[in-house]
């Protein structure tokens, strides 16, 4: 009998064990964003994106390779109208940034580079 109870608790625990591994609540890292708000802009150029993203009062950015996995250099960089640029530079593998300006009711500026390959926007958001 007791032998019965724990191949029956075993059991259990293997499949809450996969379920909670394989469950509705794993996401895909590649698709959670680094920035909060929703979406405001993608610049895509060569060698990969230049994301841009909105709250109501801070804009945030990201430069995103189209193909992660070797080291190089990238950066990004986020200016609002009036104020000093945020700025992300060195040798990463995915993403430089998030960099985050505080924009309400101001314009901003981005621009990013991935292997010397870049996208800019001029003044946006305004």
């Amino acid at each position: 009998m007791f032998g019965r109870l724990v191949v029956h608790v075993l059991a259990v625990l293997a499949v809450v064990a996969a379920l909670s591994l394989t469950g509705p609540g794993v996401q895909n890292a590649a698709a959670v964003s680094a920035c909060s708000g929703r979406p405001a802009k993608t610049v895509g150029f060569a060698t990969g994106e230049l994301r841009l993203y909105k709250t109501r009062q801070y804009v945030c950015a990201l430069a995103v390779a189209k193909q992660p996995g070797t080291r190089r250099a990238m950066s990004v960089s986020l200016q609002p109208r009036g104020g000093r640029a945020a700025v992300d530079k060195g040798r990463f593998i995915r993403q430089a940034g998030p960099v985050t300006v505080h924009a309400l009711n101001r314009c901003v500026r981005a621009s990013g580079s991935i292997a010397g390959k870049s996208a800019s926007t001029g003044w946006i958001l305004c």
